[in-house]
């Protein structure tokens, strides 16, 4: 039982079981009655863990007429007939698809669970003949418009975005399929297809062009996820019993949270939203966890930023692009970024509407942080479990004031680098550097720039401001010279703490620092 005595709905995907079992709501049904008033096609797209499911269920639930699951929400003082109407619910989430076989099968399990309702006379033919065989049967059989809800409709591709012949099989099976839609318009009541990409027109939804994207609609930017007055008005309970847990007052708490799991723009105007899945487990958990990203590693993600070769440092620091550039992914491109973007790892923080180009950067420190631990095996030799010890020992030797113990320590984030120092591995020691002093930024104030005219990178400690530059290809004394000329220091004398100064050279031979100066402003 919770302090609090509420349930919260962790896991929990079914409208029904939420409302007849007691588990804690957050009203969304005043935007799904909207939704399932204006239009007929629908298409939204978020990232996993964020309610899409749930959405669907709601959907289900209400064009079945179950009036009763909606005492007491928006939606009973909004619709005044309750009809029932045939849905036909495609549910593409619970299967593993290594095979084209296994986007069959579960096609065909769906097919003959409503082919037992409304006739199996196609039962012989290809999958699309049966699903628009079906909706129209549906539809003649009750008189009504029929429902089709998707749920993560790309599932089958993005298990394959590595494998292409895998993927075109998947993308020729699902074109033909979801190409129903199209041409059973006059059958259908209302159609709504969830999922975390947008691939290309020209491929999965090329033949239901008429399709209506509300992904980024401002509308309904707040329709999954949970708005800050959401938070303050539906967990009060838990906003004060988590308080309670850490020794911190409400208003402390809120902005541990909005800082952690806050921060996700489905529109360049519309009001953030928090994420749900963390937000109901750090309820449920009393602390402040990683828990969206601990429940999927993004493993194709980074594979496909080192096979696009990809400036690590442009994702680190937010990176500005035009809306078709993040929103639509074309598997034949390598362009990571929508891959990103959609799956909840990048998100809106500004729009520039003279130049309609938009800046993406990390929602919160929860994607932030998560992204960049994960990230460090795949650039370094240095193994997850040894990662947090390093960056906690950095911090540990700064403050101290020992440098020589932290250029040690240093080394190892490039020992067994496989290559020549050369114009390709140049960056991915500089993507390995920006690691380091972006890791530590959890623990204090670390900078590490790219531009000219800076320091490569900047640390405070209580007692040290510390400059760091770093010479890929040239010497240690040049580094420290680039330090005095440049004149980074300068900003700093003014400071309480005292101004060290490090240069650091590295070896192509070594592939390793090779050298590293120390001095210290008097």
């Amino acid at each position: 039982m919770l302090v609090t005595g509420r349930k919260l709905p962790i896991g929990i995907q079914t409208f029904e079981d939420i409302r007849n079992d007691g588990y804690l709501y957050v009203d969304k049904t005043a935007l799904m009655w909207t939704i399932a008033n204006i239009g007929k096609p629908f298409f939204l797209s978020r990232p996993r863990r964020f309610g899409k499911s749930l959405l669907i269920s709601t959907f289900e639930a209400y064009f079945k007429g179950r009036r009763e699951l909606f005492t007491g929400l928006a939606v009973e003082e909004l619709e005044k007939k309750w009809e029932e109407h045939p849905v036909l619910h495609l549910d593409l989430n619970a299967r593993k698809y290594t095979t084209p076989a296994d986007l069959d099968a579960i096609l065909n399990q769906h097919l003959e669970r409503w082919e037992a309702v409304y006739g199996e006379e196609k039962r012989d033919r290809a999958s699309e003949e049966r699903f628009a065989y079906v909706i129209r049967r549906a539809s003649e059989q009750t008189g009504k418009g029929v429902v089709v809800l998707v749920d993560e409709y790309d599932k089958p591709l993005l298990q394959a975005i590595q494998n292409e012949p895998l993927l075109e099989s998947y993308r020729s099976t699902l074109k033909a399929f979801y190409g129903v839609l199209k041409s059973a318009d006059r059958y259908l009541r209302f159609a709504f297809l969830t999922g975390v990409t947008k691939f290309s027109q020209v491929s999965v939804f090329s033949d239901l062009n008429q399709l209506n994207d509300i992904s980024m609609n401002y509308d309904f930017s707040t329709l999954c996820g949970i708005t800050h007055e959401e938070l303050l008005s539906n967990f009060e309970p838990e906003l004060m019993a988590l308080s309670r847990a850490n020794g911190m007052n409400v208003e402390e708490v809120v902005d541990a949270m909005t800082r952690q799991y806050d921060g996700y723009h489905f529109h360049p105007n519309g009001e953030g939203v928090f994420n749900p899945f963390s937000v109901l487990n750090a309820f449920f958990s009393k602390e402040f966890g990683n828990y969206w990203f601990q429940t999927g590693t993004p493993t194709f993600l980074v594979e496909l930023l080192k096979e696009s070769d990809y400036d690590l440092r442009l994702l680190m620091d937010g990176i500005e692009t035009a809306a078709s550039a993040f929103t639509e992914y074309r598997a034949d491109r390598k362009n990571p970024i929508p891959l990103i973007y959609q799956s909840g790892y990048l998100t809106i923080k500004d729009y520039d509407k003279r130049f309609q180009m938009y800046r993406l950067g990390f929602p919160n420190d929860e994607v932030r942080y998560g992204f960049l631990n994960f990230l460090v095996p795949f650039y370094t030799s240095v193994t997850d479990e040894e990662r947090s010890f390093y960056i906690g020992k950095f911090i540990h030797e700064l403050e101290s004031g020992d440098v020589d113990a932290f250029m040690h320590r240093f080394e190892a984030f490039f020992a067994d680098f496989p290559y020549e120092l050369n114009d390709q591995t140049e960056r991915h020691y500089q993507v390995i550097i920006y690691l380091i002093f972006k890791l530590m930024g959890q623990f204090t104030q670390a900078e590490v720039h790219s531009s000219r005219g800076r320091a490569d990178a900047v640390v405070r400690t209580p007692k040290f401001i510390y400059i760091f530059e770093f010479k890929l290809n040239g010497t240690v004394e040049q580094a420290m010279e680039q330090i005095e000329e440049k004149g980074y220091a300068f900003p700093y004398t003014a400071e309480d703490q005292q101004v060290i100064k490090v240069g650091v050279e590295f070896s192509a031979e070594k592939r390793n620092v090779e050298r590293w100066m120390v001095a210290k402003e008097i």
